[in-house]
């Protein structure tokens, strides 16, 4: 008797290459193109086919934060985002968002404020704050806790992650 992982449906025969498409989206402000399966999930895409390894994989069911990205501005979680809902859409990544010869204001309250501990969580937190960042100019600790809720932090440095988000936030918007 087969076992039922080695049992092939009738709609299983086409190839996984016969379902891809070209998708095009812009990536950290390029314009790109791509051939893969529509249902891929972005984090994947970005990984293996953009070698884009900033957005981590934690628990890829959403829950974690470690791979979020902005998403025509917005924190998504990219392994709950499918490649085919990126059409014509801006995808940020936490490299999208370093300039050359220049730290990202977060990153470098992050280090200042001793928050980075083991490091898998902070592409995540930088990407989620900067989300904030955007939507407020002078957003409050109880704003900062909300926009931070999506992301996880293993070693517990949710205190310093805050402070250095207040810190960044200030820093930028002249407060």
């Amino acid at each position: 008797m087969k076992s039922r992982t080695s049992l092939r449906l009738p709609h299983q025969k086409h190839s996984r290459k016969s379902a891809t498409r070209y998708i095009r989206f812009v990536l950290n402000g390029t314009w790109v193109k791509i051939r893969t399966h529509p249902a891929k999930p972005l984090l994947r895409l970005l990984r293996e086919e953009f070698d884009l390894t900033g957005s981590k994989p934690g628990c890829e069911a959403g829950e974690c934060g470690a791979c979020t990205v902005l998403l025509d501005g917005l924190p998504v979680t990219s392994c709950m985002v499918l490649a085919a809902q990126v059409e014509a859409r801006r995808v940020t990544t936490i490299e999208g968002l370093s300039k050359p010869r220049r730290i990202d204001p977060v990153v470098k309250a992050l280090v200042e404020q001793g928050a980075v501990q083991c490091g898998y969580c902070i592409p995540g937190f930088v990407v989620a704050a900067r989300g904030l960042m955007k939507e407020a100019s002078h957003p409050t600790r109880d704003m900062i806790h909300v926009a931070l809720s999506g992301n996880v932090c293993r070693c517990g440095g949710y205190s310093k992650i805050v402070d250095a988000i207040a810190k960044a936030t200030r820093r930028t918007n002249g407060r």
